[in-house]
């Protein structure tokens, strides 16, 4: 009985090492501008307002042969709000919704990851304006192959709607503005 426990646990560890093996780690290429964090809220419900953040990083592990032990993390410089309006931007970094000076990074961790086919839903802990909830975003796998410089890259692409008030942002912008719509659009290239 000893013996076949031994051979059973040596047994899952060299399936468990396969399985890591298989998996790569990949960096959100930031580098290149080819991965965007975008965000869209209406402006008191007659039309939307678009913007990005100029700056983040993060880095993901994936394994087409087992796309749900995937993992991804991103940091967000909440300062490098864009909005293509310089006093917007001002105002929107402010006290009265990211209070940059106080809260400069937004992260995002996953904690599960549930694929069917190509597509499926990242759920993880999103920390912003110095508040933490887990949030749950649908996803679909852009493509993957190799480069024209010898590397291999990775896409994919998913959007979700946050309560503003969830994350203690609680300026009345009105009853249409109460939900900000980001997309996380990456590229990510294999390490």
């Amino acid at each position: 009985m000893k013996k076949l426990l031994v051979s059973t646990a040596v047994s899952a560890a060299m399936m468990l090492s396969v399985t890591t093996a298989n998996a790569a780690d990949y960096v959100i290429d930031t580098k290149g501008a080819h991965a965007f964090v975008n965000f869209k809220i209406k402006h008191l419900g007659y039309s939307w307002l678009h913007g990005r953040f100029n700056t983040f990083d993060g880095k993901f592990n994936y394994d087409a042969k087992n796309p749900n032990a995937s993992q991804i993390m991103v940091n967000i410089d909440t300062t490098s709000l864009d909005s293509n309006h310089a006093e917007r931007d001002k105002h929107l970094r402010g006290k009265e919704f990211l209070n940059v000076d106080k809260y400069p990074t937004a992260t995002f961790k996953s904690t599960s990851i549930k694929f069917e086919d190509d597509s499926g839903q990242v759920t993880g802990d999103f920390t912003l304006h110095g508040v933490t909830k887990t949030i749950t975003f649908e996803i679909d796998k852009v493509g993957e192959g190799k480069d024209p410089w010898g590397g291999y890259r990775v896409g994919f692409e998913g959007e979700t709607s946050l309560k503003l008030t969830d994350y203690g942002i609680d300026y009345n912008l009105g009853p249409a503005s109460t939900h900000v719509d980001i997309g996380l659009f990456i590229e990510g290239i294999r390490q």
